[in-house]
């Protein structure tokens, strides 16, 4: 396997191992705050709202837009540290 094989596969690797994490974190906000969790969670009010609710109905999409812009930050540095960055 030639060098700039290893370094496509190690990118790729690290690229993957980041989606499971920010994939799980949503997983564990959208499915366990809304749903798992819903009825401890809605003990405590937000805006008016039951916790849990909002967590249903909005908390897990602003979650995922975080996510989406800790994606970015973290593969503009993957990028740097394989040198892809352009």
């Amino acid at each position: 396997m030639s060098e700039k094989q290893k370094k496509a596969s190690a990118y790729w690797k690290e690229n993957v191992r980041y989606l499971f994490i920010l994939l799980a974190i949503w997983f564990a906000v959208s499915y366990g705050a809304g749903i798992l969790f819903k009825d401890t969670l809605n003990e405590i009010k937000m805006g008016g709202f039951e916790l849990g609710f909002w967590f249903a109905q909005q908390g897990s999409i602003y979650v995922f837009v975080i996510l989406i812009f800790a994606y970015v930050r973290l593969m503009n540095s993957l990028d740097k540290k394989y040198g892809y960055d352009e």
